[in-house]
């Protein structure tokens, strides 16, 4: 699985690269971007014990939603840029059916694009639950990547396009661009599930 043994630091950080190899066998046929990973976004391999007890803060639960597909605008982020963000995920929509990318803060410098040496901080919500998987902040360590490498979920790769360093960018990554049908973590991520990234580039290269 090349660099996503060196790079898997917590459970979900695992998943993403996990699903990431996975991908790779299984391409997504409406990815926007390039690279497979959680086939990779979020950070490489599966979620473990870490993941188990999810950290403070983070989300809030809501019922089970209807209707319309929710846009970026429906959900909630709170939170200062760089630091753990509280993210809302309505019960009055349903997740969207293709990859959403929205700039949350915009950074500085040049985009990123296939081939950039990204670190990035993140929290993972899942749709269905509502409840935070992973994050980075309270590990106080970054997660690195080569963008559109395949170390993470094609989510991730296709996602991060575009992003610059400082900038806050929100991701809901549906099923096909995540863990698909097989799920993560041993359970921590359903089969089927969607992903809601906060993400702060830290560094773009």
């Amino acid at each position: 699985m090349r660099n996503a043994g060196k790079i898997m630091i917590a459970a979900v950080a695992a998943a993403l690269s996990l699903g990431a190899c996975a991908n790779s066998e299984e391409p997504s046929p409406d990815a926007p971007g390039t690279g497979p990973t959680v086939s990779a976004p979020a950070p490489a391999g599966a979620p473990s014990s870490a993941s188990q007890a999810p950290p403070s803060g983070g989300a809030t639960a809501q019922p089970e939603a209807q209707g319309k597909e929710c846009t970026a605008d429906d959900i909630k982020v709170t939170g200062d840029p760089g630091k753990k963000p509280e993210i809302t995920i309505p019960d009055t929509c349903k997740p969207p059916a293709k990859l959403v990318s929205k700039d949350l803060k915009p950074g500085t410098g040049a985009e990123a694009k296939a081939g950039s040496q990204l670190e990035m901080n993140y929290e993972l919500v899942t749709w269905s639950d509502k409840a935070v998987k992973d994050n980075s902040y309270d590990r106080g360590e970054a997660f690195k990547l080569n963008l559109g490498g395949g170390d993470v979920i094609p989510g991730w790769d296709q996602g991060l396009v575009g992003i610059k360093q400082g900038a806050r960018r929100l991701l809901i990554i549906p099923p096909a661009l995540g863990y698909k049908e097989k799920g993560a973590g041993g359970g921590q991520i359903k089969p089927n599930e969607t992903l809601v990234f906060v993400v702060d580039a830290a560094k773009v290269s």
